[in-house]
């Protein structure tokens, strides 16, 4: 590194003050900064440590090699802080920033050292905009990480708060659906109908498909798959919410319900439900 700029890490690591404060002092003039997210105080602890961990494993050897191992450490801390920030809600905007701050707050104070050697400062301003790049694609790549694992877990929040089982009466379970069903989909609703069967010894499940917007072949299997395991576990499955469209289709598609009880709506699933466990509901009149 020699040839690059004399001991540049080593002139780092003596103006890391310098380089923390401007880097704050840039973070905090950013008008899209996220005081509710973040107070100043976390936003500087979490700074000053990322800084230490770069200033700490910097030197003349790896400063121009930005694949080096030596840099672990620094990527582990700044992958930490780029997930969080996706988590907390910050946006990739907003996370690019962070990690580019502190480039102009390393390249003011190179600049500065050495204003009165410009051969020297053109190296050096190349040599540090190379190693903050790659560590802000780092900063992307981690953040993306981040922001598919908050989508993947609220995704699978969505399908258990979509998909749950009512206990309308003795023995008589429902399941109302809305929306696609899909196979990830399905394999939650037969778990989560046939846990409730074992859980209240149910022996008659209504599946209610009123706020599935269409029926195709895929959902119609998916349909009769939920049918069939329940079946195995000795309950009897009754589809309600059959509209005209969906008669349509399935008729139009040539799938065979035959051998399913399906049913116009809810209430007729559940007045079948009453039939068949032999369940007589009666309206009384009060005299008055």
């Amino acid at each position: 590194m020699s040839n690059q700029s004399p001991d540049l890490a080593k002139t780092l690591r003596k103006k890391r003050n310098d380089i923390l404060e401007l880097w704050m002092k840039n973070q905090l003039a950013d008008v899209s900064l996220r005081e509710d997210l973040l107070t100043n105080e976390e936003l500087r602890a979490q700074s000053e440590e990322l800084l230490d961990v770069l200033l700490q494993n910097l030197n003349e050897r790896n400063i121009a090699e930005v694949e080096s191992a030596d840099f672990e450490p620094v990527v582990e801390v700044l992958s930490g802080i780029s997930i969080s920030r996706a988590k907390q809600g910050f946006t990739p905007r907003e996370t690019g920033l962070y990690i580019f701050s502190l480039k102009d707050a390393l390249l003011t104070v190179v600049q500065q050292e050495l204003k009165d050697d410009p051969a020297q400062l053109v190296t050096a301003v190349l040599t540090i905009s190379k190693l903050v790049d790659s560590f802000g694609v780092t900063t992307f790549e981690t953040f993306i990480k981040g922001r598919e694992e908050v989508i993947l877990r609220q995704t699978d929040e969505i399908t258990e708060i979509s998909t749950p089982v009512i206990q309308l009466w003795d023995n008589i379970l429902a399941l109302p659906i809305i929306g696609t069903l899909d196979s990830s989909r399905t394999q939650v609703v037969m778990e989560n109908l046939l846990q409730q069967i074992v859980d209240t010894g149910s022996s008659i499940a209504i599946l209610d498909i009123s706020g599935v917007p269409a029926v195709d072949s895929l959902v119609a299997q998916h349909l009769i798959k939920t049918v069939s395991a329940t079946r195995l576990m000795g309950a009897e499955c009754i589809i309600s919410g059959i509209r005209p469209e969906i008669a349509q289709t399935v008729v139009h598609l040539g799938i065979d319900l035959s051998n399913i009880v399906t049913k116009a709506s809810l209430a007729s699933a559940l007045r079948y439900a009453f039939g068949m466990l032999q369940l007589d509901v009666k309206k009384t009149i009060r005299e008055k």
